[in-house]
């Protein structure tokens, strides 16, 4: 199993931008697709962003397209997510997951075997 550690939360105003990161301690960082989920208060954990093992695709849901990039730093075993033009209905603990050889198409929960502990990103209005 693939240690993830996420990094980079906090609070925001509307309008405003954070950039998550998540390390994998793993040595084939390279063949694992990546994925972004969050979970709000009350809510059940979502599919955010993915980024495909081979780096060359990815997938957002559709309330993030346009506002968040996901990328990867294969070199430095990293994946970010770069959200921008916060809204306060993105406030949410964000989780990091991984997968080798994983499925980066609008992925499912149970698609990923890994996950980090979560950072939380409060967007306030």
């Amino acid at each position: 199993q693939v240690q993830l550690v996420e990094s980079g939360g906090g609070l925001v105003q509307a309008g405003g931008s954070l950039r998550l990161s998540c390390v994998a301690s793993v040595r084939t960082f390279g063949l694992y697709t990546m994925g972004w989920f969050r979970q709000a208060p009350g809510k059940e954990r979502e599919f955010v962003a993915a980024s495909r093992w081979n780096g060359g695709s990815t997938s957002y849901e559709d309330s993030v397209k346009g506002r968040f990039t996901i990328s990867r730093d294969n070199a430095k075993n990293t994946v970010y997510l770069q959200m921008n033009s916060l809204k306060p209905e993105d406030t949410a603990v964000y989780y990091c997951a991984a997968e080798q050889f994983g499925k980066f198409d609008r992925p499912k929960i149970s698609d990923f075997g890994s996950w980090g502990q979560g950072t939380q990103v409060t967007v306030s209005s």
